[in-house]
């Protein structure tokens, strides 16, 4: 067997609708998520003679807690498959903020796997075994562009949005999602911050998670307003349940200037992309 790579891209969540608490503690939620293929992560699998797993971040988990390791195991569950493997993941999605990097990197295990078996199992059967231990692992086995209901495992595919210049910048902290989730319907607002809508031609900027994870990060807030008071920046969200705060840009070109002002004014330690999202 030849050493298999595939790449595990991040996602955004362009609008995140939190409907009620459910009654097995999950929350219905009603989404619109696209890929964002020009940042991801990568993974190796190759023959080995006990499977090992190492990463380039070392403070990404290597025990059953990693999603990449429970997707081998939920694979091997359901197919009885057996040939033991060296995985390696090479981290380029930060962690802990809500840009999907753990699930993607999941949803790339299992579609990997099956490209090694025998026997595939096809992605809709991937799909329902992706939402035995994460609810949005699913989207990252489907299309690009999707809205995602129930607690996030149940996607359709949603237009494309045109092509949108986007930047994302993340402090050093992350957001642990339950936490996010914990107070979501309760959460009280801060003064002026933007949580409304933002209504484009092409779709909204929402997101209900910033409620609660403002009014505990108020740093996230801060960000959030400084890019929507900047020229170059069209619109501006957390996104997921942060620790990001992405930018829609008038054009890309502007994305170092702003970069270059966020640090110095906001955070010098702040991680920053920019690229593209739609097609």
């Amino acid at each position: 067997m030849s050493a298999l790579t595939v790449e595990a891209p991040a996602k955004l969540n362009l609008t995140l609708r939190v409907l009620r608490k459910r009654e097995d503690g999950f929350h219905e939620i009603d989404s619109w998520m696209v890929r964002l293929p020009g940042l991801h992560d990568s993974l190796t699998l190759a023959a080995a003679e006990a499977d090992a797993f190492t990463c380039n971040d070392p403070g990404i988990p290597a025990d059953g807690s990693n999603l990449v390791l429970k997707a081998l195991a939920a694979y091997r569950a359901a197919t009885g498959f057996v040939q033991t493997l060296a995985i390696h993941l090479e981290k380029r999605i930060p962690h802990g903020a809500g840009l999907g990097g753990g699930s993607s990197d999941a949803a790339a295990t299992l579609a990997a796997l099956d490209r090694l078996h025998d026997q595939p199992l096809g992605t809709e059967r991937l799909m329902e075994i992706a939402a035995t231990f994460g609810s949005d692992i699913p989207f990252f086995l489907g299309p690009p562009s999707a809205r995602s209901t129930g607690r996030g495992e149940v996607n359709v595919a949603a237009e494309v949005p045109p092509p949108l210049p986007v930047l994302l910048l993340k402090p050093s902290f992350g957001v642990a999602t339950p936490d996010a989730y914990r107070n979501c319907m309760e959460a009280k607002q801060l003064d002026g911050v933007r949580y409304d809508a933002q209504v484009f031609p092409w779709g909204e900027l929402v997101n209900d998670l910033e409620r609660p994870v403002f009014w505990k990060h108020l740093f996230l807030a801060e960000v959030k307003s400084w890019l929507l008071a900047r020229p170059e920046v069209a619109g501006a969200l957390m996104s997921g349940s942060g620790s990001t705060v992405f930018a829609v840009l008038r054009d890309l070109a502007m994305a170092d200037a702003v970069i270059a002002a966020a640090r110095a004014e906001l955070d010098p330690t702040l991680w920053a992309w920019s690229g593209e999202v739609g097609s």
